[in-house]
């Protein structure tokens, strides 16, 4: 009896320590999965100047994607750290941060920050270094360097000057009668000079007689000037490339004077943030202008509504876009891309990372992104949307996407254009 009573101690203390042996073993992996020194992803991002809004949204996507992917490991079993630095929306300051983020901060891996004008002047940077650049919200940023290693987060497709504007032209030339002219004015920086040689491709390829086509400096502040001079050509349509400072000048510049062609906007960048939307408010009825993603159901892609559910939580604190429809998904999205390059090949190597961005395709909360031809998207997917029925400066109408009409990609479209302009005022 004795010895039976030992027996069953002794077998019990052996479950005990196997219990406590595999409880160790549980937190030792736990630690493990984010033991040793943090992959370390550096940047430069606006978070002042003109492409702050912007850019401080996008930087609380990818700061969501750090929280996401740490809470589960990391990557190569080690945790992840953003190193980013303010740009000031300044293109001196970009190669002195990238410079620095190398050579001092040390980081593992780069990633562009956003925003055309921000992202060219990276490039000679991340050329003489031989990294890999995912960048974001670049226009043809590639399209002179023809670097390998570059990929594009913006889906304007294999020929992106030309991307941005033709959804706008298609939806003007399937007008009846047909317009035959156009204006087309553009800020005198790197974005805007890249979207207004396609718009001029498209207007080309339409057959439109082109009336007015000029650039004004980047600190324009009085647009009045620039859009009486448009209003005297007479034009059909009219296609603005513009930033957001200017973009909001020029909106209003149009509804003071009162200037009515049968269709505006094309290439604007800031009237897709809820800021500048609930600040215009009414001002924007009838405008046709660019985007890259917004709720309509056929773009409910897998993960969107979770990460924007996250984004929309954190929004008011950190001051940030409230509903982040326009960059967020592609902050985030442009991350996953990174995590499963990595992923994958089990490296941080920047060759390789490179060799399976360009042989693979990618699930992300923007869909299924592929990439082609000098790093952009193989396919484009730029949306043209138009301003419909817009009451007051209440955020709430630019939830519900009804103020807000998808006209191309066919694909995608939740309504129809209101045409000429002046019956959606």
């Amino acid at each position: 009896m004795l010895h039976d009573a030992t027996c069953r101690a002794v077998r019990c203390l052996a479950r005990a320590f196997a219990a406590l042996a595999a409880c160790a073993l549980l937190f030792a992996g736990a630690a493990w999965a984010q033991s040793g020194e943090p992959i370390k992803i550096g940047y430069g991002i606006s978070q002042t100047g003109g492409l702050a809004p912007n850019g401080k949204s996008a930087l609380l996507a990818q700061k969501i994607w750090e929280e996401d992917v740490n809470a589960k490991g990391g990557l190569l079993g080690r945790p992840v750290k953003l190193i980013y630095y303010d740009d000031q929306t300044n293109p001196a300051t970009v190669p002195g941060i990238y410079t620095k983020l190398l050579d001092v901060d040390k980081v593992d891996l780069i990633i562009g920050g956003y925003g055309t004008n921000m992202l060219a002047p990276a490039m000679p940077v991340v050329i003489q270094k031989k990294k890999m650049l995912i960048g974001l919200f670049g226009l043809a940023v590639n399209s002179e360097f023809h670097y390998p290693n570059y990929f594009a987060m913006i889906p304007s497709g294999p020929t992106p000057k030309t991307a941005f504007t033709k959804g706008f032209f298609d939806t003007a030339m399937a007008q009846n009668p047909k317009p035959r002219t156009v204006a087309i004015v553009a800020a005198d920086a790197e974005f805007s000079v890249n979207a207004s040689e396609g718009a001029r491709d498209n207007a080309k390829v339409a057959g439109l007689n082109v009336v007015y086509d000029k650039r004004y400096p980047p600190s324009t502040t009085d647009f009045a000037p620039i859009v009486r001079a448009i209003q005297a050509t007479n034009p059909d349509i009219v296609v603005i490339c513009s930033y957001p400072p200017d973009s909001v000048g020029m909106v209003k510049a149009i509804n003071e004077i009162g200037f009515k062609p049968k269709m505006i906007g094309g290439g604007l960048v800031g009237l897709q943030a809820t800021a500048i939307k609930t600040q215009l408010g009414p001002l924007l009825n009838g405008f046709v202008n660019y985007d890259f993603w917004v709720p309509v159901p056929k773009m409910d892609f897998p993960g969107v509504a979770d990460f924007l559910k996250k984004y929309q939580a954190k929004a008011g604190s950190e001051g940030v876009d409230p509903l982040g429809y326009y960059i967020g998904p592609w902050g985030y999205a442009q991350m996953e891309v990174l995590a499963q390059a990595i992923a994958a090949t089990k490296t941080l190597n920047d060759d390789k990372l490179a060799d399976y961005i360009r042989a693979n395709s990618f699930k992300t909360v923007v869909g299924e992104v592929k990439f082609g031809k000098d790093g952009e998207w193989a396919q484009s997917r730029v949306l043209q949307v138009q301003f419909q029925n817009v009451k007051g400066n209440d955020v709430a109408q630019f939830k519900d996407i009804s103020t807000q009409v998808v006209l191309t990609p066919s694909e995608y479209a939740s309504g129809n254009v209101i045409y000429p302009y002046e019956k959606a005022k």
